[in-house]
């Protein structure tokens, strides 16, 4: 035996087999909202970029890009993007001059409440044999594999 690889064992399979599904649910899910309208010409981002200002407020967009694994400069082309539809808009910040902020607009909030509608009415037929409870629980483990993943990353930047 030579060296101090890593140990492989059954926990880092159920890891790695989790981490897969996780991967395939994903695809299934982006596959589900183009079919369902959720995930529209400006994609998937932008719910979640919206959900964001719906949440927290107005933000920054290297703000919102920190809150992603994504790049502040695809952020702002989203931010543009939304901002030509009416659904967010610039205004001043007045903790920096040049970085704006971004909120949702009227337009831009009927329309992310209109998507969370929707995919709260899907996400209710979903998981039927699954209590509340394990869902919450598996979400949290995956919240927590999610963190692991992008702490290892940003090492390696």
């Amino acid at each position: 035996m030579t060296g101090a690889g890593p140990i492989i064992d059954s926990k880092a399979e159920a890891i790695t087999e989790l981490m897969l599904e996780v991967a395939q649910c994903f695809f299934r899910i982006r596959a589900l909202g183009q079919k369902t309208g959720l995930i529209t010409s400006w994609g998937g981002g932008a719910f979640g970029f919206m959900r964001s200002l719906a949440l927290l407020g107005p933000l920054t967009v290297p703000q919102i890009a920190q809150m992603r694994p994504t790049s502040r400069q695809r952020m702002q082309r989203l931010a543009d993007e939304l901002a030509a539809e009416g659904l967010v808009e610039f205004i001043e910040n007045p903790r920096h001059r040049r970085s704006k902020l971004v909120r949702l607009t009227r337009k831009g909030d009927a329309g992310y409440r209109e998507m969370n509608t929707r995919l709260l009415a899907i996400a209710s037929t979903m998981g039927v044999a699954l209590s509340e409870a394990d869902i919450r629980e598996t979400a949290n483990i995956v919240r927590q594999l999610s963190n692991d993943v992008k702490a290892r990353s940003e090492r390696l930047s």
